[in-house]
């Protein structure tokens, strides 16, 4: 990045965000599946302090997706309480949660969701403009955001005109330009190579110590996990634990592992099906 772009973003994060306090207790999530109540998180409780970076890991299918949209305000919880720095996100309106949402909270998704008909520096404007910032300003932003992620020279280029990486770096731009408290991601590199899922890995971690919002990655990616200064194991039913040896980020162990102890499994929907994920629609007003 140039040191003019390196200024031009300095200036927008110079109030230097400050990260989010997330505190999670007894929070459970459920939903009807062929005439019945499935429960997919069970009493769960998390505390996030200002700043962390936190990997969660675990088998695929305990939930650890759903708990990123619920904690994303893209679904809400069954029962149970989330504070975000103080403030009870479960007695929110819908229209005050949208705002919420858009002005403190940014995701990042495997697929990266952006708008094809637009270019790069108008999706990463988008979240800018709904806050009904002037459009001037908007560009200014994007474009400050968009070089801090290395992409100053894709600024007019449409979605299908990117490679995979350059999708996924639009993508975190947009999560970051409006200097999220908390960012969210899902698995931010399952589709990209070993080299440029690297790369990403890197970028994301030194925007958060440049910015200083709190972080919460869901990964099946070991390398990605190490990096964290904080890794969490997910449970069949949600419950959370920390993971001292790092050998546990293995995906097939994990899998093998809930294997022996979840023989229900099969009965309870996935954690990417219609029931737990968030439509595109739901995505793409939050970010």
């Amino acid at each position: 990045m140039t040191s003019a772009a390196t200024s031009a973003f300095r200036q927008h994060s110079a109030k230097s965000v400050r990260g989010a306090r997330l505190k999670v207790t007894g929070m459970c999530k459920e939903y009807p599946h062929g005439g019945r109540t499935v429960s997919v998180l069970r009493d769960v409780n998390l505390t996030l302090d200002a700043g962390d970076m936190v990997a969660i890991v675990g088998a695929s299918g305990v939930g650890k997706s759903t708990l990123l949209h619920v904690l994303g305000t893209l679904d809400l919880p069954t029962a149970g309480s989330i504070r975000f720095n103080g403030e009870e996100l479960t007695l929110m309106g819908p229209t005050r949660l949208a705002e919420f949402r858009n002005r403190e909270i940014g995701f990042v998704f495997q697929f990266h969701h952006l708008l094809p008909e637009f270019t790069a520096l108008e999706n990463v404007m988008m979240p800018v403009l709904i806050q009904r910032v002037p459009r001037p300003e908007a560009a200014e932003r994007a474009r400050a955001t968009l070089a801090r992620v290395g992409l100053d020279h894709r600024l007019t280029h449409r979605p299908s005109e990117l490679s995979g990486g350059e999708q996924q770096r639009v993508a975190l731009a947009r999560a970051l330009v409006l200097e999220p408290s908390l960012l969210l991601a899902d698995e931010p590199t399952g589709n990209l190579d070993k080299r440029t899922g690297e790369e990403i890995h890197r970028l994301f971690l030194d925007l958060n110590r440049e910015r200083g919002s709190t972080l919460l990655v869901v990964t099946h990616n070991p390398e990605l996990a190490g990096m964290m200064p904080r890794c969490l194991k997910m449970l069949d039913g949600g419950g959370l634990e920390d993971v001292h040896d790092r050998r546990i980020h293995d995906q097939q162990a994990l899998d093998s592992d809930w294997a022996r102890h979840s023989p229900d499994r099969a009965t309870a929907p996935a954690d990417d099906s219609p029931e737990t994920g968030p439509n595109r629609d739901d995505t793409l007003q939050a970010r």
